[in-house]
């Protein structure tokens, strides 16, 4: 998406979902939930500090539960006029997931709600404390908030998982011509999951993915290719194995490639987006 979004990733979803992935029989196409925001400059501690008191209990008691995979905060690395500054993700299962947190967050926004008006009642005359609801809306433009909702078509992770990482994630949005769908996710998988792999295998990469928009918005893309690294410089050791991977292929071969994605996309419309992790959490290993 873009650092208007999210940013899948998540879902990055590291060791739970690692172990998961190996034992299911099916092939895991986990679900990720974004909630982007653009906050009102001076007010990045606030917003953290709201996500923790308020989201963060119920998504690590959901993730303690299984029901949350992981899910962290989200800003970009680079500012562009008109796009979000942070993003909350969290990822699931399927949308059974998405309703259990759905519900437990209603509950505790209810809850401390409540707290909130009563705290004014307590003392004769004193103005009730801000809700969590109102409190957002003094550090946000709550006008531009949007919710994502995407879904990881493939996923894959690495084995040697850092602990306690903020991962870099790069996202790579793109807009594929209708009906090209199938066509370019057997050409991702054939031409950029090898190198994928291979660098999670040698832990240059934590987790990389390919996803849709499951509920579309805004139709800014239609597919972005993700992965997350423990560091910058992560970053240039990727770009080198595409390089390589592209340069020991011959010319005939290399224009093949290019052909067969540039037919499938509008290459106009493509753009990425780098992002860092303020908020990381994962399950621990077991």
């Amino acid at each position: 998406m873009k650092a208007r979004l999210f940013l899948c990733l998540f879902a990055m979803l590291l060791s739970c979902i690692s172990c998961i992935a190996q034992q299911a029989q099916p092939q895991l196409q986990p679900l990720t939930f974004w909630y982007e925001y653009t906050i009102n400059p001076g007010k990045e501690e606030e917003f953290l500090d709201l996500v923790k008191t308020v989201g963060q209990p119920v998504r690590d008691k959901l993730m303690a539960d299984g029901v949350v995979l992981a899910w962290g905060v989200e800003t970009p690395l680079l500012r562009v006029p008109g796009n979000a500054t942070h993003l909350i993700w969290y990822a699931v299962n399927d949308y059974a997931g998405v309703e259990k947190v759905d519900t437990a967050m209603r509950a505790q926004i209810a809850k401390m709600e409540e707290e909130a008006a009563k705290s004014g009642a307590a003392k004769k005359g004193q103005k009730p404390a801000a809700g969590p609801m109102a409190h957002l809306g003094e550090i946000a433009d709550m006008s531009k908030v949007h919710d994502y909702l995407t879904r990881d078509l493939v996923i894959g992770f690495s084995s040697t998982s850092p602990a306690g990482s903020l991962p870099f994630v790069r996202y790579n949005f793109i807009q594929v011509k209708p009906g090209q769908g199938a066509d370019y996710r057997k050409a991702w998988e054939k031409y950029n999951k090898p190198v994928l792999e291979k660098l999670a295998a040698d832990g240059v990469v934590i987790a990389y993915g390919l996803s849709v928009e499951d509920i579309r918005t805004d139709g800014d893309f239609t597919h972005y290719g993700w992965y997350a690294v423990k560091d910058l410089g992560s970053l240039d050791k990727v770009r080198a194995a595409f390089i390589a991977d592209r340069d020991r292929r011959s010319q005939e071969e290399q224009d093949a490639i290019t052909h067969l994605f540039v037919s499938v996309q509008d290459p106009d419309a493509s753009r990425s987006e780098v992002v860092r992790s303020l908020i990381f959490h994962v399950p621990p290993p077991k």
